[in-house]
C-alpha cells in the first residue's frame, strides 16, 4: 500500500477514533435533534454550508493569483474535517497550505497568505464581538466564560512567551533572519492583496461573514429547540465563547467549545438544560454530520493530488 493510499484512509480512521471517544456526546446530541423543529435545523445546516463559501472567499482574498474555484471550495470542506481531527487550526492550515503550493504558489508566499487569513479572521471575529457588545452591553457577563484567576494566568504565560520569543530573536541570528524574511514576504503579500479592491473585499468580507454565519447557525438551532434568548445575545455568547476557547488547543475545539458555549448561553439568560441541549445539537449539525463526508472529500483530494 502506497503512502498516498494510507493518507487517503487516515482521515476516516481518525473520524472513527474521535467519534468513539465522544460517543456519549453524539448520542445526547442526536437525541435532542429528534425533538427539534426541523425547518430551523435545515436553516442552520444551510448557514453551515455557507461558512465554507465564506472561508473560500477569504482564502481567495488572501492571494493575488486566482485559485480554481471548485477545488478551493472542496478544499475548505475537507479542511473543516481536518480541523476537527487535529489541534485547533493545524488541520485546516496544513490542508490549505498544501493546496496553495500545489496550485503553484511558493511555500513562502503560501505561508504568508495563510498568516494573512488567520489574522483577518481573528480581527474580524473580535471586531464583530466588540461591535455587538457596544450595541448590546447587557448581552452576557464575559467574566463567566473564564474561571476566577485564569485571566491572570493567561496574561502571565503570554508575557513569558513574549519575553522568550524576544530573547530567541535577539540571540539566535538564523531565527531572526527567518522571521524577518517571513515578515517581509507577508507584508509584501498584504500590500499586493489590498492594492486590488476585489481581493480586499473577498478577504475582509469573508472574514466577517464566517463568524457571523457560525453565530447564525447557533441562533437557528436555539430556535429549533425553543431557547428563549434574544438572537443578538446568542450571537454575542457564541463569539465570546469562541474567542475564549481560542487559547485552548484541543482538536477542533471539541470539548472546550461545548463547555464555553453552555456557560455563555447561561450567562446570556438561557436555562442550563436548554442551553446544553442547544449546544450539543449545534455541534452535531456543524461538526459531526459534516465530518464523515469531509473526511471522504479530504481522502479524495489527496488521491486526486489536489492537495
Amino acid at each position: 500500500m502506497t503512502v498516498r493510499r494510507v493518507l487517503c484512509l487516515l482521515p476516516l480512521l481518525l473520524v472513527a477514533v474521535v467519534a468513539a471517544q465522544h460517543r456519549s456526546v453524539l448520542a445526547d446530541g442526536f437525541r435532542h435533534l429528534a425533538t427539534a423543529q426541523w425547518p430551523w435545523l435545515l436553516a442552520a445546516a444551510g448557514a453551515t454550508c455557507l461558512t465554507w463559501v465564506a472561508a473560500a472567499c477569504t482564502r481567495q482574498g488572501a492571494v493575488v493569483e486566482r485559485l480554481p474555484g471548485v477545488r478551493l471550495l472542496a478544499t475548505q470542506f475537507a479542511a473543516g474535517a481536518a480541523n476537527h481531527l487535529l489541534p485547533t487550526g493545524l488541520g485546516a492550515s496544513a490542508v490549505n497550505l498544501r493546496f496553495m503550493t500545489v496550485c503553484g504558489l511558493p511555500l513562502a508566499r503560501s505561508s504568508a497568505a495563510l498568516a494573512l487569513y488567520l489574522l483577518a479572521e481573528s480581527v474580524a471575529r473580535v471586531a464583530l464581538l466588540g461591535v455587538l457588545l457596544l450595541v448590546f452591553p447587557d448581552a452576557l457577563r464575559l467574566g463567566a466564560l473564564l474561571p476566577e484567576g485564569v485571566l491572570g494566568s493567561v496574561l502571565v504565560i503570554g508575557a513569558v512567551v513574549l519575553v522568550v520569543a524576544a530573547g530567541v530573536l535577539g540571540l539566535v541570528r538564523r531565527v531572526r533572519s527567518a522571521v524577518v524574511s517571513f515578515l517581509r514576504t507577508a507584508l509584501g503579500e498584504a500590500r499586493s492583496v489590498h492594492a486590488r479592491p476585489a481581493r480586499a473585499v473577498a478577504l475582509w468580507g469573508g472574514s466577517l461573514a464566517f463568524p457571523a454565519l457560525q453565530a447564525t447557525g447557533l441562533v437557528l438551532v436555539g430556535r429549533a429547540l425553543g431557547l428563549q434568548v434574544p438572537a443578538a445575545h446568542v450571537a454575542v455568547a457564541y463569539l465570546a465563547a469562541t474567542v475564549a476557547v481560542a487559547l485552548v488547543p484541543t482538536p477542533g475545539g471539541i470539548g472546550s467549545v461545548e463547555a464555553a458555549l453552555v456557560v455563555a448561553l447561561v450567562a446570556a439568560g438561557g436555562p442550563a438544560a436548554v442551553a446544553t441541549a442547544v449546544v450539543l445539537a449545534y455541534r452535531i449539525v456543524t461538526v459531526w454530520l459534516p465530518m464523515l463526508p469531509g473526511a471522504l472529500t479530504l481522502g479524495a483530494l489527496v488521491r486526486l493530488k489536489v492537495i
